[in-house]
């Protein structure tokens, strides 16, 4: 399986996918509506290293320490919300 190429999340899909994430973590649930510190950063849910791909299906909203949590490995709430 060859990895798929990471690519600069145009700013358009980045604004589409926090808004249908409503601002939230899709982790831990933190809202930047409530607390505007949140850093928050749009994730690949399937890694790319993985085989994920860069479609917009694959990407959620985490904060930063979320992401900097999951890294690289593959996202076992998306698993279980889709099993």
């Amino acid at each position: 399986m060859t990895p798929s190429k990471r690519i600069t999340i145009p700013a358009s899909v980045r604004q589409y996918v926090f808004e249908r994430d409503r601002f939230q973590c899709q982790s831990c649930g933190l809202d930047q509506k409530l607390d505007p510190t949140t850093k928050l950063t749009i994730d690949h849910i399937i890694p790319l290293a993985t085989g994920g791909s860069n479609d917009m299906s694959n990407l959620q909203t985490l904060c930063q320490r979320c992401n900097q949590k999951k890294s690289h490995h593959y996202d076992d709430r998306f698993r279980q919300r889709f099993s």
